[in-house]
C-alpha cells in the first residue's frame, strides 16, 4: 500500500515520495495502489524522503537501579537515564506491547491513558523523521512491523535471545529478518549479524539476554553460572525457604549474600552490554534512532521474591529507558 499526504500543497515531482520541507503538517492516509508501478517488486512502497532507521534494544530483565549503577555511559550519549515502566512483567507479553508501538511508559499523573497513547505515537514522527504519523496510522494491525514494513518501506528484522520469541511465536510477523540467536548471552555476535540497506530505512529490534539470569557474559565457564532448575528467572518465594524441601537442583534458595552477588552480576552485565552499544552506534547508519531499555525488571528479594513472571511489584516493572538520534 503507497501513502499520501492529506495537505494543500501539490506533490513533489518524484511519485511516491514526500516533498522537502519541514513545515508541512497534515497525516499520513493510505492511498490508492499506483497504477505506474513504483513500488518495489516485493510490494512494498518507496519509503518517505528522509525517513530514518529505527533500532531497539531491549537489555532483557535490566532493572531500572542496575543500569544506574553500572553507569551506561553509552547509552546515556542517546539521552538522559530515564526511569519507566514496563507493561508486563515478563518477556513475550512485554515485547509484543512493544511491537505495537508502546515503548515503557513514564507513568504521569492527572492525565488519561488515551492521551499518553496518543502522544506515545506521535513521538514516532520525530523517531523516524516522518510527518504525519498517529495512531490511526497503525490501524487495523496496529503493529509496528506491518506498519513500517507495509506501509513505509521498511526492511524490517529482529534477532532475539530468549526462546520464548523464537521464529514460531506470533510475535514474528512481517519481519524480513527474524531469528532466534544460538546463545542467550552474546550480544557481540548479533552485531555481527546486523545489516543495513543503502536503499531503505530499516527496523530492527534486539532482545539481548546478557542482564537475564544467570546473568553471565559470553567468555564465562557455565560451570560456574548460578542454576535453578526449570526456566530460568522463575519466580520463587524466599520465605517458605524453611517450610519447603530443597528445590530441585540438590540445594536450598539463595541468601541474602547470595541475591547480593546476583545483583552484582546483573550490573555487570549492563556494563558490558553498554560497552558494545558504541559498536552499534558504528554500525548504524548516520541519523539512526536508537532507544536503549528493558521488557522488564527483575527482584533480588524484595517482598521475598526473586526474578520476574507473575509478581505484582514496583521493581518487575521499573526499567530503564535512554533514546535519541546517532550523528
Amino acid at each position: 500500500m503507497r501513502w499520501r499526504r492529506t495537505e494543500s500543497r501539490p506533490p513533489g515531482p518524484r511519485a511516491g515520495s514526500e516533498q522537502a520541507g519541514s513545515e508541512r503538517t497534515g497525516s499520513l492516509i493510505p492511498a490508492e495502489p499506483d497504477p505506474a508501478g513504483q513500488a518495489d517488486p516485493d510490494g512494498q512502497p518507496d519509503p518517505p524522503e528522509g525517513a530514518r532507521s529505527l533500532v531497539v534494544v531491549v537489555f532483557d530483565s535490566l532493572r531500572y537501579d542496575a543500569a544506574l549503577a553500572a553507569g551506561m555511559a553509552n547509552a546515556g550519549r542517546l539521552g538522559p537515564l530515564e526511569r519507566r515502566w514496563s507493561y508486563a512483567s515478563w518477556t513475550a507479553p512485554s515485547h509484543y506491547n512493544l511491537l505495537m508501538g508502546l515503548l515503557p511508559h513514564s507513568s504521569p499523573s492527572r492525565v488519561y491513558a488515551s492521551e499518553h497513547y496518543k502522544a506515545d505515537y506521535l513521538r514516532y514522527r520525530e523517531r523516524l523523521g516522518v510527518d504525519g504519523i498517529e495512531f490511526k496510522s497503525l490501524l487495523p494491525s496496529i503493529y509496528l512491523p506491518t506498519f513500517l514494513r507495509n506501509s513505509l518501506g521498511y526492511r524490517t528484522g529482529a534477532l532475539m535471545s530468549m526462546p520464548v520469541l523464537n521464529r514460531h511465536t506470533p510475535i514474528n510477523r512481517d519481519f524480513d529478518v527474524y531469528e532466534l540467536m544460538p546463545r542467550h548471552n552474546d550480544m557481540a555476535a548479533m552485531l555481527n549479524r546486523l545489516s543495513f540497506d543503502a536503499a531503505r530505512p530499516s527496523f530492527w529490534l534486539l532482545n539481548h539476554g546478557e542482564t537475564h539470569y544467570p546473568y553471565a557474559l559470553p567468555d564465562d565457564d557455565p560451570g560456574e553460572w548460578p542454576h535453578i532448575s526449570g526456566v530460568h528467572g522463575v519466580v520463587r518465594r524466599l520465605d517458605e525457604q524453611q517450610s519447603q524441601p530443597p528445590t530441585g537442583d540438590g540445594g536450598a534458595f539463595f541468601d541474602d549474600e547470595e541475591l547480593e552477588r546476583l545483583r552484582g552480576r546483573q550490573v555487570r552485565a549492563a556494563a558490558y552490554v553498554d560497552d558494545l552499544l558504541s559498536r552499534l552506534y558504528d554500525l548504524v547508519p548516520a541519523g539512526t534512532w536508537i532507544v536503549v531499555t528493558s521488557d522488564h525488571g527483575e527482584l533480588f528479594g524484595e517482598g521475598g521474591y526473586f526474578g520476574h513472571g507473575p509478581i505484582a511489584h514496583d521493581k518487575v516493572f521499573e526499567v530503564p529507558f535512554f533514546e535519541g538520534r546517532v550523528r
